[in-house]
C-alpha cells in the first residue's frame, strides 16, 4: 500500500458529503494531523482536483474530479447496453427510469437516469447514493444474497428514518426482501424521498450474479403503490432481463 496515495484518495472521497471543507475539517474527517491534511490538500490543489477560496480558505472539488469516474461510466458495456433499453422503458411508462449499481458500503449508486420531458425530477446527478435498505433497487439485489449474508447485513444496517415511512425493523425488511425474491422485483413506498414510490428489478451478470438494478420512480398521489406494482413491476422485470442479456 502507498499510504500517501491512500490518504489523498480518502480526502477526495470525503468531499462526497461536503460542498467545501476547511483544513481542520479535512483532518478530523480523515483522522490525520493538520500538517498531513495541509500537504494532501496542497497536492490536490496543485494537481487541479481541489480549489481553495482565497477568503474563507475552504477547499472544494473542481470539475477535474468528475473525470475520475468518466472511464467507468463511459466504457462499461453494461451501461452502453442499458442506455437504449432505459430510453425504451421511459417511453413505455412515461416516468423516471434509473440504473444503479451497489458499492461496498451497502448503498446503491445511481449511474444513469432518463426522465420524461414533462416532469422536473429531483436533482440526482450520477454518483448519488441511496442506502440499499431504503431503496427498491437495493432490496432487489439483496433478494439474491445467501440467507446468512442477508442476516448479517440486516443486523448491521444503520436503521435511519429518512422519512416517516422508512422501514427500519429487521424483520419487516426481511419480509420485504423475501417478497422481492418471490416476485422478482422490489418496491419502496416513500422510504427515502417523501412522495416517491419506486419499483426495481435486478440485472444479472453472465454467471447469474446480481450486478445492477433498473428502477422506475413515480410520484404520489398520481401513482398509488398498488398501481405502481401492478403496472410497473412487469416493465422493470422485462427491462432488467433485456439489459442482462448483454452483460
Amino acid at each position: 500500500m502507498i499510504q500517501s496515495l491512500e490518504k489523498g484518495l480518502a480526502v477526495l472521497e470525503c468531499f462526497r458529503a461536503h460542498a467545501s471543507m476547511s483544513l481542520q475539517e479535512i483532518a478530523k474527517e480523515n483522522g490525520i494531523t493538520m500538517g498531513s491534511a495541509q500537504r494532501v490538500a496542497h497536492t490536490l490543489e496543485q494537481t487541479g482536483y481541489l480549489t481553495r477560496d482565497p477568503r474563507s480558505k475552504r477547499y472544494s472539488t473542481t470539475v477535474k474530479a468528475v473525470g475520475l469516474g468518466y472511464s467507468y461510466l463511459y466504457r462499461q458495456p453494461l451501461f452502453q447496453h442499458a442506455h437504449a433499453v432505459m430510453h425504451q422503458l421511459n417511453q413505455e411508462c412515461g416516468e423516471i427510469v434509473n440504473l444503479s449499481v451497489p458499492d461496498d458500503q451497502d448503498n446503491m449508486v445511481f449511474v444513469m437516469r432518463v426522465a420524461p420531458a414533462k416532469h422536473i425530477p429531483v436533482y440526482m446527478p450520477a454518483g448519488t447514493r441511496i442506502p440499499c435498505v431504503a431503496s427498491a433497487s437495493g432490496r432487489a439485489l439483496w433478494a439474491h444474497l445467501p440467507p446468512a449474508e442477508l442476516d448479517r447485513k440486516l443486523r448491521a444496517v444503520a436503521r435511519i428514518k429518512h422519512t416517516p415511512r422508512t422501514t427500519t425493523d429487521p424483520a419487516e425488511l426481511r419480509a420485504l426482501i423475501d417478497e422481492a425474491r418471490r416476485d422478482h422485483y422490489a418496491y419502496a413506498d416513500e422510504e427515502f424521498y417523501s412522495g416517491d414510490v419506486n419499483v426495481a428489478a435486478t440485472i444479472l451478470g453472465d454467471a447469474g450474479e446480481p450486478v445492477a438494478a433498473v428502477n422506475i420512480s413515480v410520484p404520489k398521489p398520481r401513482w398509488s403503490l398498488e398501481r405502481a406494482r401492478a403496472e410497473l413491476g412487469p416493465l422493470v422485470m422485462r427491462a432488467a432481463r433485456a439489459i442482462g442479456k448483454h452483460t
